[in-house]
């Protein structure tokens, strides 16, 4: 009992200073009219030497990206390196989430360096990107320090990507963070969009995504759910 009234009074103490405190947000934080999501070759003859994440794990954790931005309707460029001659098509989950949308297929290894792709990006007109693929240590790397020479903001999913070990990966990351990419996970992403729970029109679709794809996290989202609504019903 004592614990309750404790928990209840830090509570409304929280609630209060959080009032007082209320502010805008800060800038670097990303938002559903701010970014454009760039998934880049996610395929199989990529994905059978990257060793630094799991590839099951990988998987659930680039669609549950991919539909994140989906349901806050953030532009989405899918690009693929090769896919008719070597690396295969882009994982079929990510294209069932943007069945219309075509990948653009490159020859470089840096898509920054594609014309195909950095039209798309530059006729968006965001000056925040966030990138996810395979490996991180060329494909995410190389077009990460060249969007910031090239004065765009770039934040990187690393929990999305992988490399051919886990030095290339931590190596490439450290290299993008020095040259001013922000590192994110695909949670924190999805999270950050929604960002206040009473945001109604998408506070169902984040905890859907959060349920199929956010582990652990997801199956408390569910267990709170399923014992709420035992609870109404009796």
């Amino acid at each position: 009992m004592t614990f309750k009234i404790l928990t209840s009074a830090c509570v409304a103490l929280t609630l209060s200073a959080y009032a007082g405190l209320a502010a805008d947000p800060a800038d670097s934080l990303l938002t559903a009219d701010n970014h454009t999501l760039i998934l880049i070759d996610h395929q199989p003859q990529m994905a059978f030497a990257t060793k630094s994440i799991d590839i099951t794990e990988l998987r659930n954790n680039t669609v549950g990206l991919t539909k994140s931005a989906k349901l806050f309707e953030v532009p989405t460029i899918l690009t693929t390196v090769a896919a008719d001659s070597f690396s295969g098509a882009i994982f079929p989950e990510i294209q069932a989430v943007y069945p219309d949308v075509a990948p653009i297929d490159r020859t470089t290894m840096n898509a920054w360096e594609d014309d195909n792709v950095v039209d798309v990006v530059e006729d968006l007109g965001r000056k925040k990107l966030v990138l996810a693929g395979l490996w991180t240590e060329i494909c995410i790397l190389l077009p990460a320090l060249s969007a910031i020479e090239d004065g765009y903001e770039v934040y990187v999913v690393v929990d999305a990507s992988g490399g051919v070990s886990d030095a290339a990966h931590d190596m490439a990351v450290e290299r993008m963070i020095a040259g001013g990419a922000t590192p994110i996970t695909w949670l924190q992403y999805l999270l950050e969009l929604q960002r206040d729970w009473a945001r109604g029109e998408t506070y169902a679709g984040v905890a859907d995504i959060a349920v199929e794809h956010g582990g652990a996290y997801g199956v408390g989202i569910f267990y709170a759910t399923e014992m709420f609504n035992s609870t109404e019903s009796n």
